[in-house]
């Protein structure tokens, strides 16, 4: 077994996994650990008193803000790093012989020894870029209690370039670079690490908040800010300065901590105070479909039969 165990309990399950690039053999365990609060006491023990907001981007993978300081982790790319070699070894692979059931021709052993060369980059990339992410979220997860970030919709964002558009290969690019930072998993890792502390984690909606495109000092929100390329903000109404990132972060912070200006800035506005609200999938909100559910609830706790008596009558009627 390599490393230790963090927490150890009741084990569960056991899967075993060979992978064929690396002729090893890998074993997860499932355990069955205590609940947090028999672990770390009472939740009146947890202070509270850490609180940081990050923001995630291309350029700088990691920015956080604590109240008093801005810090950056830069993006490793280890993507980037490895690309000249697996398009050198995917070269030497499309010169082989490769299987094909409709020719019912098999692969060639220099086939199959490319193939694996291949598999193996692309395997050291993703290795090391999985060994980074647990680093960066457990250290950031050890020193706070409570996080806060913005709701990405990452497979949104890596989308292909719409047919037409003259910006095929910038599009390829950042989506690169949003896929070799990987948004969605250090979301999850950082999510995980800190409500198993007994943490504490909040996902604010980006809609209402707009943190790139907001100042942090006076809350003017800057159409022009959503461009990718202005990194460096210059708010027009109070000439406060920040760069984009960093910005975003200082934005988070503040609506957690209420000392953001602006509409909706507020975690009771955005529903993030509501035991039933859920910010990050708030659809059809005010709509006539919602009242009617609404109407419908309240009829049938009085007694009555869940529809609208004047609707009925309506459809009834010979007009």
């Amino acid at each position: 077994m390599r490393g230790q165990a963090k927490q150890w309990g009741k084990p569960t399950t056991l899967t075993i996994v060979y992978k064929p690039g690396l002729k090893q053999w890998f074993a997860s365990f499932t355990v069955e650990v205590s609940d947090v609060a028999a672990k770390f006491g009472s939740q009146s023990e947890l202070a509270y008193n850490s609180i940081v907001a990050f923001d995630l981007g291309c350029e700088t993978a990691i920015t956080t803000y604590n109240g008093k300081d801005v810090e950056q982790i830069s993006n490793p790319r280890f993507t980037q790093k490895t690309e000249v070699k697996i398009k050198r070894a995917s070269k030497e692979l499309r010169r082989k012989q490769a299987p094909n059931r409709n020719k019912k021709t098999k692969a060639s052993q220099r086939w199959k020894k490319a193939n694996k060369r291949v598999a193996r980059l692309q395997r050291k990339a993703g290795t090391q870029r999985w060994d980074w992410q647990h680093k960066v979220t457990s250290e950031i997860a050890s020193r706070y209690d409570i996080g806060a970030t913005e709701h990405l919709n990452t497979k949104g964002m890596t989308r292909k370039a719409k047919k037409g558009s003259k910006r095929k290969k910038q599009k390829a690019g950042l989506n690169k670079s949003i896929v070799s930072v990987g948004f969605g998993t250090l979301n999850k890792m950082l999510t995980y690490k800190i409500e198993a502390k007994g943490g504490l984690m909040i996902v604010l909606p980006t809609k209402n908040i707009k943190p790139s495109q907001r100042c942090p000092k006076c809350g003017i929100i800057h159409k022009e800010w959503a461009e990718l390329s202005n990194r460096h903000h210059v708010c027009s109404d109070c000439g406060f300065e920040i760069p984009r990132d960093a910005g975003s972060a200082i934005v988070m912070y503040n609506v957690v901590t209420n000392q953001q200006p602006g509409l909706r800035t507020s975690l009771d506005s955005l529903g993030c105070l509501s035991s039933t609200s859920k910010t990050s999938k708030c659809k059809n909100t005010g709509s006539m479909k919602q009242r009617s559910a609404c109407e419908e609830t309240k009829i049938r706790a009085s007694g009555g039969t869940g529809r609208n008596p004047v609707r009925r009558k309506r459809r009834g009627s010979s007009l």
